[in-house]
């Protein structure tokens, strides 16, 4: 939280570069990006606890790769939000036709659907199990869709690739010593509310079983 609060306050206040296109805007760096690392380390962990369910089918694997594919869409959801804010000051528009926006909204989508998928199933170890195949199969499409598809299709605008003015390379010492810290606390925080969360199910379930 103190890493969090420091980025809060410093992406505010710190002198920022007058790069071409992004101006002020650059500051949603320490937000929105770090937004999206965090969403990219939770589906990450999400990701390795299904194969580690498909290879044991212990229940405590599934519950992890259930609760952080929620903890993930919902860093996503912020992503996505900020991104849309960062857009209208920097395009004009709250959503370009760009390789990178639409990859991102579909990966989205893929794991809402995973979601609508667990609860569409009753009974618990086959939903464990479909879930664990769909949830490795969503994960090599966000993959795909955020990292591979939009260098394949390049002319992207969005801030970060390699035609643009914003890359991390390009990054002054200002904006590093906010930015890094804003990565890691964001981090951090979702890795804290999956802990959370990963607990309150965990004694939800004990509680039920008592009933």
């Amino acid at each position: 939280m103190v890493l969090i609060l420091f980025s809060l306050v410093a992406g505010l206040l710190i002198p920022v570069p007058d790069l071409p296109i992004v101006h002020q805007s650059i500051r949603n760096l320490f937000f929105h990006v770090g937004m999206w690392f965090a969403m990219l380390v939770i589906f990450t962990i999400s990701f390795i606890y299904s194969i580690r369910y498909l290879s044991g089918f212990r229940t405590d694997n599934d519950i992890v790769a259930q609760e952080a594919s929620k903890v993930g869409v919902f860093f996503g959801i912020l992503g996505i939000t900020t991104g849309m804010i960062w857009a209208k000051f920097t395009w004009g528009s709250w959503w370009v036709n760009d390789p990178k926006l639409n990859g991102a909204a579909v990966s989205l989508l893929v794991y809402f659907a995973y979601l609508v998928l667990r609860n569409s199933l009753n009974e618990e170890q086959k939903r464990a199990k479909v879930s664990a195949v769909y949830n490795i199969f969503a994960y090599v499409l966000l993959i795909v869709f955020i990292g591979i598809l939009p260098r394949l299709a390049q002319g992207s605008i969005h801030p970060g690739d390699t035609s643009s003015p914003l890359t991390i390379g390009a990054l002054d010492n200002n904006l590093r010593l906010v930015f890094y810290p804003a990565v890691v606390g964001w981090i951090l925080l979702a890795v804290w509310i999956l802990e959370l969360k990963v607990k309150i199910y965990k004694l939800e379930r004990k509680i039920n079983s008592y009933d």
